[in-house]
């Protein structure tokens, strides 16, 4: 047993040097490959030769290496990336101008279609149909879905679709001294937009509930023209912050 116990020390020793061993053995042959195959894509890179550029007269009159054309070539592409590289933070503000036009644009067209739905506002809420008479006997009757069209709840192409995101987009645009005045104009907007078309909705039901008729219509629509009103003037308000003409 002394004998056993004695020469375990060196068996351990033994074996742990082999295991080293085997390992750099390895990790040897690994480092060889992987630079035998760096060196292979390499050479495969430096001898390509693109098969659409044809060689031209001056290569026919002073030939050049597949590796020197190769490594133009290369060049060539890294340089005409490196205009596109250089300019985009210049393409991104471009890109951040044409938004904020729109987006101002978008502003004043809301407004005049508010301002022209107001001026018009019996005959864009009427609707006749010729030939078909309504519940109540005649072939004309009030109808709220104008209210929502002109306030951008009818289309994503309308120019007041989304309009407080549209606004807030031109914060950094607004004085210092006018900031606390065109949040609340795009918090009154928001409101009065919302309650104007809450009570259009209502209004399309009017017929239908107990009690409605004709009359009932006629209120919501009225109390929805109270909340475009203020929806246009918070628009005017915006306009003139950021001294936009309708």
């Amino acid at each position: 047993p002394f004998l056993y116990i004695a020469s375990s020390p060196i068996l351990f020793y033994r074996q742990s040097a082999g295991h080293r061993k085997k390992e750099a053995d390895q990790t040897t042959t690994m480092t060889r490959l992987f630079l035998a195959s760096l060196t292979l894509t390499f050479a495969a890179c430096s001898a390509w030769v693109s098969p659409n550029n044809p060689p031209t007269r001056s290569d026919s009159i002073r030939p050049k290496s597949p590796s020197s054309r190769g490594r133009r070539e290369f060049l060539a592409i890294v340089g005409s990336a490196t205009p596109w590289l250089v300019s985009s933070p210049a393409s991104a503000a471009a890109a951040a101008s044409s938004q904020q036009e729109k987006d101002k644009a978008n502003i004043v067209a809301g407004y005049n279609r508010l301002q022209y739905f107001l001026d018009n506002w019996e005959a864009e809420t009427t609707v006749c149909n010729t030939g078909q008479e309504t519940t109540f006997g005649d072939k004309c009757e009030r109808t709220p879905v104008k209210v929502m069209e002109y306030l951008g709840f009818k289309s994503m192409k309308d120019p007041l679709f989304k309009a407080e995101v549209t606004m807030k987009r031109l914060k950094d645009i607004v004085p210092s001294d006018s900031e606390v005045e065109f949040y609340d104009a795009i918090d009154s907007f928001y409101q009065n937009a919302e309650e104007a078309n809450s009570m259009a909705f209502v209004s399309s039901w009017g017929e239908s509930n107990p009690g409605g008729g004709k009359d009932r219509i006629q209120l919501f629509i009225e109390r929805a023209k109270k909340n475009v009103v203020a929806s246009r003037d918070s628009l005017k308000t915006v306009m003139d912050i950021l001294e936009l003409k309708p």
